[in-house]
């Protein structure tokens, strides 16, 4: 719709296809409804790719700021929620309505509930066979998102697109998704369900190494909130992750001054997360006798097993939740066959990606939709 508005704006002859009866579902459900429509920190470094420099173009040549003046334009209320992601004050429908009405001042000729049976190349230009018809144009924008969250429509179409002309496509995987673990695993933790606590998250990965402070929100199977979803992205199976389940104590302090500490070592770890997860800690740490004595009476290597348990927690996922769970996909259109000012296919005049369906995964908090726009404008500008 982004690439529509503006191509259509600047005169160019634009028809929009949708497989779909509702255009911008992503949009709709993102955001618990409110849509987290950008970041104001969005930057290259809030990025995953096979090449991390792609996206720095598109993100200079359209701002966070860009796109908060043109929903100011339309009237939009909204505020900054956390770390500079912006929400509608009232509904996400008015992120699509917005663009609905730019395709409309861009003449936009729409096709919705028209899916696409083939595409073929004719006179220097493409033919799209679809629901509809058949139409022929110069110029073939691919928009079409990641496998993420197949029950509002998503689909491997633009992938296949991609590999029919012969361009590559990194292996998609799921992207900011909740972390599962095996039963042996996680049985001791499921009592922990529905706790939340401030933590630091960290793996390495195929993109390096990732680091996120969070909440953190135990689950029936596993770990979601915002910190597992983060490293998520870049973990990679097998692989163990590294929580702090305390990040703000300096535990070589704490056991230098023991004695200053009242109570048991589970009550004093209630200060920093919930107590089931202090109890769980503590009673897997300590002999029953040694949960009985005042912390301060512990033996400081005691305390320092503790510290271990809690500050330096490795423990290994068995996979995700899937794309069914995830809000995006890792991988997509290899960035090596695109040009970054354009999104042209380099060996395919006339054809271009954007968006979700490239290799380009950005974090939490309003950045897909950030490239979202901002890969559309580098590209509507160039049709």
């Amino acid at each position: 719709m982004m690439c529509a508005a503006v191509a259509g704006q600047r005169g160019k002859r634009v028809v929009l296809i949708e497989h779909t009866r509702s255009p911008g579902e992503k949009i709709r459900i993102s955001g618990g409804g409110r849509s987290n429509f950008t970041n104001l920190g969005a930057g290259p470094e809030n990025f995953l790719s096979g090449n991390p420099s792609f996206c720095r173009s598109a993100l200079a040549g359209y701002s966070p700021q860009d796109f908060v003046a043109l929903v100011r334009r339309h009237g939009i209320k909204f505020h900054e929620k956390h770390l500079g992601q912006l929400f509608c004050d009232e509904s996400a429908t008015q992120i699509v309505d917005m663009l609905r009405t730019e395709c409309d001042v861009g003449g936009v000729d729409w096709h919705l509930a028209c899916p696409i049976s083939d595409i073929g190349q004719e006179n220097g230009g493409y033919l799209i066979g679809t629901a509809a018809g058949s139409l022929a144009a110069r110029k073939l924008v691919v928009a079409t998102g990641g496998l993420s969250i197949p029950k509002i429509g998503a689909s491997d179409l633009g992938y296949r697109i991609a590999r029919q002309f012969g361009i590559r496509v990194l292996e998609p995987r799921p992207g900011l998704v909740p972390l599962v673990f095996d039963t042996a695993t996680w049985d001791p933790l499921v009592e922990m369900a529905g706790l939340s606590v401030d933590a630091e998250m960290a793996c390495q990965g195929g993109f390096g190494r990732a680091h996120f402070r969070e909440d953190l929100l135990f689950t029936h199977r596993g770990f979601s909130g915002p910190a597992a979803l983060q490293v998520s992205s870049y973990w990679q199976p097998g692989k163990p992750l590294a929580i702090n389940l305390t990040p703000d104590v300096d535990w070589a302090q704490l056991v230098e001054n023991k004695g200053a500490y009242r109570g048991s070592a589970a009550s004093v770890l209630t200060k920093w997360m919930p107590r089931r997860l202090a109890e769980h800690f503590a009673t897997t740490s300590l002999t029953p006798e040694l949960m009985s004595r005042p912390l301060a009476d512990l033996p400081d290597k005691v305390l320092r097993a503790l510290a271990s348990k809690v500050s330096e927690w490795q423990i290994i996922p068995s996979g995700t939740e899937g794309f069914r769970k995830a809000e995006v996909t890792v991988g997509g259109v290899d960035t090596r066959d695109l040009s970054s000012q354009t999104m042209e296919a380099r060996k395919v005049p006339g054809l271009y990606f954007i968006g979700e369906v490239v290799d380009v995964t950005g974090w939490l908090g309003g950045y897909n939709f950030q490239w979202a726009w901002a890969s559309a404008i580098a590209c509507a500008k160039s049709l």
